[in-house]
């Protein structure tokens, strides 16, 4: 029990010196781990839409070659990020530069951040968009071309909007893993939480009770991240009933519903 009672001085003596450390650190992880979530969905999609694009041997040789390329291209990126650590990511990003061109290119350790974390959530993103796109009906599919739409309309206007239903948990999924991985930028220098808890620990010598506090503030954001997705995918699911409201006795089989019409002002 001493050392519980220890360890909690500890902790209140750690958070009393350096809550704004803390704080600060914690807000850097949020913003890189949304905004590089946000541009990882956009990467994402794209290469998930390139991958289904349809090309049979009836296509114009040229766009069977440009398309075969781009998607082989896109194929390398996934794999690439995929099969790879982020922490050796971002330390191949950051040097790469300075190394190749003798020190005269250098990236700044936000930018460098924000492009790795971005960049390894397009290629988890793109299987993820491929794997929704291909979960939709054919059906749906081929009615959308039989009245006219092209690949791109029926992908914008029929396709898409399912597929970003269906993808929400793995999107929140990449959200918080984000918020975790991004522990390893402090390898080029970006102060987040883990830079910040790896600062206090090498002013005050005090490790654990340090850790317990960066521990706590990482499940903190990553429930605040899972509670406010579950919200979005139920606002995206909408009412479990639906009224048609119409005028049109035809439109409804089952009979019309009379509307109550609310007067402007009150009392009337």
């Amino acid at each position: 029990m001493n050392k519980f009672a220890q360890l909690w001085s500890d902790i209140v003596e750690c958070w009393g010196d350096s809550s704004s450390q803390y704080l600060v650190g914690a807000l850097k992880t949020i913003e890189l781990a949304v905004i590089a979530t946000a541009i990882g969905c956009i990467i994402g999609l794209a290469c998930g839409i390139v991958q289904t694009i349809p090309c049979t041997k009836n296509d114009n040789i040229v766009k069977r070659i440009l398309l075969g390329i781009v998607k082989a291209i896109v194929r390398i990126y996934v794999e690439v990020f995929r099969g790879t650590p982020m922490i050796i990511q971002a330390i191949f990003i950051y040097y790469a530069l300075p190394y190749f061109t003798n020190s005269a290119i250098n990236l700044e350790p936000t930018f460098a951040a924000y492009l790795v974390v971005s960049i390894n959530t397009g290629a988890y993103m793109a299987e993820t968009v491929r794997g929704g796109i291909m979960s939709i009906d054919i059906g749906q599919t081929e009615g959308a071309k039989s009245i006219g739409m092209n690949h791109f309309k029926t992908m914008l206007y029929v396709i898409l909007p399912q597929t970003v239903r269906n993808i929400i948990p793995q999107i929140g999924n990449n959200l918080i893993i984000n918020v975790k991985d991004t522990s390893v930028m402090f390898v080029i220098g970006y102060t987040e939480l883990f830079a910040a808890h790896k600062a206090i620990v090498g002013a005050k010598y005090i490790y654990f009770p340090s850790a317990v506090i960066t521990l706590t503030i990482y499940l903190i954001m990553t429930v605040i991240c899972s509670l406010i997705l579950r919200l979005w995918e139920k606002k995206m699911d909408g009412p479990e009933n639906f009224d048609v409201a119409t005028t049109d006795t035809l439109a409804h089989t089952s009979g019309t519903y009379s509307y109550v019409k609310k007067s402007k002002r009150s009392g009337r």
